[in-house]
């Protein structure tokens, strides 16, 4: 079983670049642990960037159980299609994000966390440089 983290970490500051956080257990033996710095982005897609980024690294697992560890309760509603948002370039980045896990099949799980303070902090932890 594959079991990642990822966090989207974005600046206070327009323009400036965005933070993505991730580690990559297999069978937990952690393989990867990676901070990337992407082109700036408004602050309600960074979490969306950073799971894109999380998934193009998890392509070479494809059609093994991957469990995907988010604190996100916003983009866990977005990626399941039961946000009400209006605002058109979170819609499209769901939806990006949306084709992007259709494509592992039904191998991917996104567990949001935010709601359970251990899992919270385990989650907090790993993704700590």
């Amino acid at each position: 079983m594959i079991k990642a983290y990822v966090v989207g970490i974005s600046n206070y500051y327009e323009g400036e670049d965005i933070e993505v956080r991730y580690s990559i257990y297999v069978d937990q033996e952690l393989i990867c642990k990676k901070s990337v710095f992407k082109e700036y982005r408004k602050p309600l897609i960074v979490s969306h960037v950073a799971l894109l980024t999380l998934l193009k690294d998890l392509k070479k697992y494809k059609g093994k159980e991957i469990v995907i560890i988010i604190n996100d309760a916003s983009l866990n509603d977005q990626i399941r299609g039961l946000s009400q948002t209006k605002k058109q370039d979170v819609i499209k980045m769901a939806k990006r994000v949306q084709l992007e896990l259709n494509r592992f099949g039904d191998s991917v799980k996104v567990i949001d966390v935010s709601k359970d303070s251990v899992k919270l902090n385990e989650w907090n932890e790993e993704l700590r440089f």
